[in-house]
């Protein structure tokens, strides 16, 4: 059996590829045999007629992944625009089933894998005759969460507001990992200890600039991802 965690952000620009990618490295450098999966990406870029899935392939880099990022995301956008426009945009309307599907095949060839969501957590991934939010994925996926967030001013207001969106959702935030972080500023210090105290959740790692790797227990960190 193959286990998962869902990655979310409160916000598009919280760094959460960047994260994701420091957590499958993790994964990987421990001698486990971690996978990635994204079920929509917007914004790729065009390379040699080939469309990359830029935040897979950033991943598979910093990771070790082998794979073809182009097998790791199942509805690949250009335009750069939320998921669902994209979708209207370029005609390829997102259907739940392939996201399962592809998912299901993933499982089959990785013992981990980390699910990298888009944006934040209130994503619309399709809204038609259909409305599908990335909160769907994460409950049909049946996995839980680990969000990241901001370390900068703001943040409490903004990761207490996710948290108990996903509450009311009945989808659990496992843990937290703050991206930007300067252990030498007393804002992102306190930013710490209101966030842990606000939503009862632990913040597991801190992340600053630049870093290379993700400073936290393996073992702690295998036991957020949940048997699927």
């Amino acid at each position: 059996m193959s286990k998962s965690i869902f990655i979310t952000g409160t916000a598009t620009d919280v760094g959460k590829t960047f994260v994701t990618g420091l957590i499958v490295k993790k994964l990987h450098d421990s001698g486990i045999n971690a996978g990635y999966y994204k079920a929509a990406l917007s914004g790729a870029e065009k390379i040699n007629g080939r469309l990359i899935p830029v935040d897979a392939k950033y991943v598979c880099d910093v990771a070790g992944i082998k794979e073809k990022p182009e097998n790791l995301v199942s509805y690949i956008y250009q335009t750069a625009v939320s998921p669902h426009l994209a979708a209207q945009i370029e005609k390829n309307p997102i259907d739940i089933n392939k996201i399962i599907q592809d998912f299901n095949r993933l499982k089959s060839n990785y013992e981990y894998i980390t699910v990298e969501g888009s944006g934040g957590i209130v994503c619309p991934l399709r809204i038609d005759d259909k409305i599908i939010m990335l909160t769907d994925v994460i409950k049909i996926l049946n996995l839980d969460v680990i969000l990241v967030v901001s370390s900068l001013l703001g943040t409490i207001n903004s990761t207490v507001l996710t948290v108990e969106y996903a509450k009311k959702l009945n989808i659990s935030v496992k843990a937290i990992i703050m991206n930007y972080f300067d252990k030498d500023n007393f804002m992102h210090l306190d930013n710490k200890k209101q966030i842990e105290k606000f939503t009862g959740i632990p913040v597991i790692a801190t992340v600053s600039h630049n870093e290379s790797n993700l400073d936290v227990d393996i073992t702690k960190l295998k036991q957020l991802y949940k048997e699927i």
